[in-house]
């Protein structure tokens, strides 16, 4: 069971993330290309003197094209399909059959979604809050031209620091729904709150990074995290529902019965 549904991961995560190439290449890609253009004019314009050396020198520099990283954008992204899809695959796996079970004694109902299908859908938006949404809203994409060199190593410690944060929330989360008995509602809301807590909690006590310089386009700024976030709002709802949709048809065609057996003449 583990290799077929780690097979059916590596397979779904390669199809969410060539579905998520073509999203990306058409709506974040023109975003990249105008932050270049931005970058690239207010380099001439700081030397205008110098300004054609100054271009044929950014030419050298550039170690791959823009045309080759758009044609590897799609391999990216595959790349990243499968290894999430596997990953997936695994946890889903170990969760199967631990959840939708009934809460403590009995009571207060199922804890949990009660169906692969619904267990695939509930993980890929889960996985899309914690290690997605929560650093985006405290750290969101920025495009070139925006963000100090000198600065990197510092904002990506930051920005793991919040998708643990992110990851530990969603345990503690979890962890409460089961403890909790009574009305489902009570559970959701009681998860919610066990959630939010330490992820605004960390909203609140990690420093704020803000590089964007003075002038910088804030349309094209918006657009560029709206594309970032969208493209991951893509794969993560492609693989989920995929996912979700052939575990179903394969536990459907597990249960079903067998035909019965002619009567004997």
């Amino acid at each position: 069971m583990v290799r077929t549904l780690l097979v059916r991961g590596l397979l779904v995560g390669l199809l969410a993330g060539l579905v998520t190439g073509g999203f990306a290449f058409a709506f974040g890609e023109p975003r990249v290309d105008d932050a270049i253009a931005l970058e690239e004019a207010a380099a001439r314009a700081a030397v205008p003197e110098h300004a054609e050396e100054a271009e044929h020198g950014h030419g050298e520099e550039a170690v791959v094209g823009r045309p080759a990283q758009k044609a590897g954008l799609f391999l990216a992204t595959g790349l990243y399909g499968l290894a999430v899809g596997g990953i997936f695959a695994l946890v889903f796996a170990g969760l199967r059959g631990r959840v939708g079970r009934a809460g403590r004694a009995g009571r207060g109902g199922p804890v949990g979604p009660t169906s692969d299908g619904r267990l695939a859908l509930v993980m890929a938006g889960t996985a899309f809050a914690a290690i997605i949404l929560v650093p985006f809203v405290k750290y969101p994409a920025n495009p070139p031209a925006v963000g100090d060199p000198a600065t990197i190593n510092s904002r990506t410690l930051l920005y793991v620091v919040m998708i643990l944060v992110g990851l530990a929330a969603t345990v503690i989360a979890v962890v409460t729904a089961r403890r909790v008995t009574g009305d489902p509602w009570a559970r959701r809301v009681a998860a919610l709150v066990a959630f939010l807590v330490p992820v605004v909690a960390a909203w609140w006590l990690l420093p704020t990074v803000d590089e964007v310089p003075e002038g910088f386009p804030a349309t094209l700024l918006w657009e560029f995290r709206l594309a970032s976030i969208g493209t991951q709002l893509v794969f993560w709802t492609a693989f989920g529902v995929l996912f979700g949709w052939l575990s179903d048809r394969a536990a459907r065609r597990t249960i079903a019965p067998a035909p019965a057996a002619a009567a004997p003449s």
